[in-house]
């Protein structure tokens, strides 16, 4: 009886899919491949309708990057990825695609990037993306990164 009420529920609508399933494997620690040590991002795990994550990478032991970043989900569930680097302003890019282990957030009006992609290669390994037009031309810079331990 229990799961003939929950499939009336979903098929009438009043239970909403969850909204991070496409990105919530990205929640725990990272590290850049051919970073220094110290250098990582790191998201939190979704919890009212946000995931929030932070990056840092250092060079000679200081920090010369850093970002805030935010996946939130607005009130129709569609996922809105939010980029401060270096503490600028924030930048919205929306989830134009998604699949198992890929996200694709897109803001065509930005300068450079346009694209914001994460991609799961395998339960310890993903590679960041971002990509667009710069001056006319095509550019794309890949980030991989494995699984750490969070701190």
């Amino acid at each position: 009886m229990k799961l003939l009420t929950a499939l009336l529920l979903v098929a009438c609508g009043t239970v909403r899919a969850d909204p991070f399933a496409p990105v919530a494997w990205l929640a725990g620690c990272w590290d850049p491949q051919g970073r220094e040590p110290g250098s990582t991002e790191q998201w939190m795990p979704p919890a009212g309708g946000l995931m929030l994550g932070m990056a840092r990478t250092l060079r000679q032991g200081r920090v010369v990057e850093f970002e805030f970043m935010q996946i939130r989900a607005e009130a129709d569930g569609q996922l809105v990825y939010v980029a401060q680097p270096q503490g600028r302003p924030p930048t919205e890019f929306r989830l134009v695609r998604q699949g198992e282990a890929e996200a694709v957030f897109e803001n065509p009006m930005h300068d450079f990037p346009q694209r914001v992609i994460y991609r799961r290669e395998s339960a310890q390994r993903l590679v960041a993306r971002i990509e667009g037009s710069m001056q006319g031309k095509a550019r794309g810079v890949d980030f991989p990164m494995t699984r750490a331990s969070c701190p």
